[in-house]
């Protein structure tokens, strides 16, 4: 455990540390925001990444995101979810 981790008392906390990211889809800019928790609920999901944008607005918004036990992994499932549909601002 990371020693930030010790500040959380309890693991209904659910504490974690931020990582933020930039990618772009054509001329719009999503920021990804990738959590590292100290105790998951999901003990092999440590990382999840999600964008501050939707996509598809128009049909059914969608946040992407991306769950793993890396934060490339994380990182990489939230991309190919931004991927998966257009952004309609």
């Amino acid at each position: 455990m990371k020693d930030w981790g010790f500040a959380q008392t309890h693991a209904s906390q659910e504490m974690a540390e931020l990582h933020y990211f930039s990618i772009k889809k054509g001329d719009v800019e999503f920021i990804i925001t990738v959590k590292e928790y100290v105790t998951p609920k999901e003990p092999t999901m440590h990382f999840f990444a999600q964008t501050d944008k939707f996509t598809n607005q128009k049909n059914a918004p969608y946040r992407p995101c991306g769950w793993g036990k890396t934060i490339l992994a994380a990182l990489s499932e939230c991309v190919k979810a931004l991927n998966k549909f257009p952004y309609e601002g």
